[in-house]
């Protein structure tokens, strides 16, 4: 019935299908721009060095060995006539600049000012040269990442405290209460910022913790508010009439009564996670290098707005991704609301 109420806004469809195709673009990143081949034919191996954008140990250390150097046309030519291999849709690196006949008898990436949007660089590039396309298919990514990774970790925390203060009451409802009180008075940019200075080589997961471990307070009273209203009801008495346990009948006849509502404040809390970590990024204090992010890009930008392609395109990825997440949000929020439709729909 849900969602059958959510596919009748056509706004909130169209969003999905945009986080949908963003999400594709995150997995197949490798695959759509990059200078290393996705799968190739290498002294009789096979080998998939695409990989390394994921994780540098994914790529094969014989590369290195080999004195490849990140340039592997001209090397798989050179070293192993027999070589073959498979290429990105676009010859394109996201961490740095394509050099003057690396691929054919393709130029070299303009620099600073010159590197408007063209045929060869579809975004522009940055002052350094590097392909700004790639690093927005590259920089979904983290964008995804943070969002899933640090709601995931709220909505853990938020559902198991929220399910014991609603469900088991008295003092130990009190107690949970006030930590969520606690909690909530914690900026998490500060913490952010805090934990950066402190940590000698913070990574994204830091953040993606920090957000997680201070974000779900809102889930937990929600889910708090749930299970009060349930534990009550006529199925959890014969549940516990029929000796049931309290970790059985919280998870498995409360909680999925629960969980709908709390979809609502996890869907908003994606693109607010989003968002902040765009604007640590823009400020200096976000994913470290060499990892790409569309908000690096728009520091980049700051610096000089001759380059309105550094502004343009990662300001309006990151503008219509946090538009889809409210979007989506909205209508299921109206979905799971029976208070907003006619009892006989």
């Amino acid at each position: 019935m849900v969602w059958k109420r959510f596919r009748q806004r056509r706004l909130a469809m169209i969003a999905l299908a945009f986080i949908f195709l963003l999400a594709m673009t995150a997995i197949f990143a490798p695959a759509i721009a990059g200078t290393k081949p996705i799968v190739c034919r290498y002294k009789g191996q096979t080998y998939f060095p695409a990989l390394g954008y994921f994780n540098r140990n994914w790529e094969n250390p014989i590369f290195q060995k080999d004195g490849f150097r990140r340039i592997y046309p001209k090397n798989l030519a050179e070293k192993d006539p027999e070589s073959w291999a498979i290429w990105p849709l676009v010859y394109q690196d996201p961490y740095r600049r394509v050099r003057a006949d690396e691929w054919g008898d393709r130029p070299g990436n303009p620099t600073g000012v010159d590197g408007h949007p063209s045929r060869l660089n579809l975004f522009g590039t940055t002052q350094t040269g590097a392909d700004v396309f790639a690093s927005m298919v590259h920089g979904s990514t983290i964008a995804l990442l943070v969002g899933f990774v640090s709601m995931g970790i709220a909505a853990a925390i938020g559902i198991v405290v929220g399910a014991l203060a609603g469900y088991l009451g008295g003092w130990f409802d009190m107690a949970l209460s006030r930590l969520i009180e606690v909690v909530m008075c914690i900026p998490a940019l500060v913490l952010i910022l805090a934990l950066m200075a402190i940590v000698e080589r913070p990574t994204i997961w830091h953040m993606m913790a920090i957000l997680g471990c201070t974000r779900w307070t809102s889930i937990a009273r929600l889910c708090r508010a749930e299970f009060i209203k349930l534990r009550g009801s006529d199925y959890v008495i014969a549940a516990q009439a029929i000796g049931v346990g309290r970790a059985r009948i919280m998870y498995r006849y409360i909680l999925p009564n629960a969980l709908a509502p709390v979809l609502v404040p996890i869907t908003f809390g994606i693109a607010a996670a989003i968002l902040i970590e765009a604007s640590l990024s823009f400020l200096g204090f976000g994913a470290p290098p060499p990892n790409p992010s569309w908000g690096v890009l728009l520091n980049y930008g700051r610096s000089n707005y001759q380059l309105w392609w550094l502004i343009v395109f990662p300001g309006s990825a990151i503008f219509l991704v946090v538009l889809a997440y409210n979007l989506i949000g909205d209508a299921l929020q109206e979905a799971i609301d029976p208070r907003l439709h006619d009892p006989g729909e």
